[in-house]
């Protein structure tokens, strides 16, 4: 029976031959993941039931990163649940202060996720590592718990969308774009428990950085998983990286999808979603005047070093507008080094910005950059809820880091050319 690339992890997992849409599926797990919101409840509930023990002390990863550096009494509670937790049970891949990242930059980077692997974790933009070939995918607090004892979860195995792109991108237009543009047409509930496959030439020509960003917000499609078959640009990153065994799949050309969407990518520009959903998307030079008061380049969409030279190539030379705050979040601290050693920080920093340790900080509201009643910030993150980055009477609006960059320069919404 043909089967998609999600399908055949997921089957693969189960110990099954095969597997199909709306089955039920017990599977066993590679990575269980927490961090300092969704950990401790986690932990809580781990204790309640008496596990003995975590059932690979290898194959747990705690990272204490939305509200750390901790901003305040209760979110330094929070952190010491879990590396409490860690030490009790020896936990091996704990990411403390000074060594941790935003949790989705910082699992690949490490090695910690592969190719065919099935990783779950205790937020929704545990989807990120499709961009891997894996099958990754947020659960809540309890599920996240009975995975840390057993090793085991189980899932409703999901109908496939593929998605299709063809062609080369335009300048400055990216991954970021591409997926903006998917919940513009389809909606935030346009892929509800859905797998979104990406594939095409234009997906094949794609950075991993770019690839990380699409599969990070098919959550904010409602899909289950987001995720890309792996080729050479996914061995040349995962290669001397993972620290376990990896397998490529690929879809079977004959697979079954419950909708295919193709798109000519030379004809995409860089998109903007408008508040308050992720889908009130359009084109940037069809934004109209919208002045700003802050500028977001970071988060676990765009906190990577390609996201980071984009944003350098514009503010390079420039100045930050005296209305506008830039702030910039490096994804992990390897990232910052990078960043430091190419020049990007002080780049960034002549330009007006502030640059800080990465942190979750201002994308959920949490510190670092929350906004006042009736401010407005552009921001590389994934969300712009009502009140997602503070007041319910600010707004957020979406792009790439590049139009973020031109934005913070201009004192509006602005593309890149704009500046050049």
């Amino acid at each position: 029976m043909a089967m998609t690339i999600t399908e055949k992890i997921l089957a693969a997992h189960a110990g099954k031959d095969q597997v199909v849409p709306g089955e039920l599926i017990n599977a066993r797990v590679d990575l269980v993941l927490g961090n300092d919101i969704t950990g401790p409840v986690a932990i809580k509930e781990f204790n309640r039931i008496g596990a003995a023990g975590v059932f690979d002390r290898e194959r747990i990863a705690l990272v204490p990163d939305h509200f750390t550096p901790n901003k305040d009494i209760k979110s330094a509670g929070q952190s010491k649940i879990m590396r409490e937790f860690a030490r009790e049970h020896k936990i091996v891949n704990y990411y403390d202060v000074g060594r941790m990242g935003i949790e989705h930059c910082l699992l690949p980077e490490q090695g910690l996720v592969g190719p065919g692997d099935l990783v779950i974790g205790a937020d929704s933009h545990t989807c990120t590592y499709g961009a891997l070939g894996t099958f990754s995918t947020g659960m809540g607090s309890t599920d996240i718990a009975s995975a840390m004892a057993l090793g085991e979860t189980w899932l409703k195995v999901p109908e496939s969308i593929k998605f299709v792109f063809e062609g080369p991108l335009k300048p400055w237009v990216t991954g970021k774009d591409l997926i903006l543009r998917i919940i513009g047409d389809i909606g935030v509930d346009g892929a509800l428990y859905k797998a979104m496959e990406f594939t095409g030439s234009t997906i094949a020509n794609l950075s991993i950085d770019g690839r990380f960003s699409m599969c990070n917000m098919a959550v904010e499609a409602g899909a289950k998983n987001g995720i890309v078959p792996p080729d050479q640009i996914t061995r040349a990153y995962v290669e001397g990286r993972c620290r376990r065994p990896y397998r490529f799949y690929q879809s079977d050309p004959d697979a079954a999808y419950a909708k295919v969407y193709k798109y000519d990518a030379t004809k995409i520009e860089p998109q903007i979603a408008f508040p308050h959903l992720p889908e009130n998307c359009r084109a940037v030079s069809d934004a109209g005047h919208v002045e700003i008061d802050q500028s977001v380049i970071g988060s676990c969409t765009n906190g990577r070093i390609e996201d980071l030279r984009e944003a350098a190539k514009v503010l390079r030379g420039k100045k930050v507008h005296n209305n506008v705050r830039l702030i910039i979040f490096p994804g992990t601290q390897d990232i910052y080094l990078q960043a430091l050693g190419e020049g990007l920080i002080e780049a960034f920093i002549r330009a007006g910005a502030a640059v800080s340790t990465p942190t979750c900080g201002p994308c959920l509201g949490g510190h670092m950059g929350i906004l006042a009643e009736g401010e407005r910030c552009i921001a590389t993150t994934n969300r712009n809820f009502v009140g997602r980055m503070g007041h319910p009477g600010s707004e957020v609006y979406l792009s790439n880091p590049a139009v973020a960059a031109a934005s913070a320069i201009m004192g509006r919404i602005a593309g890149p050319w704009e500046v050049e």
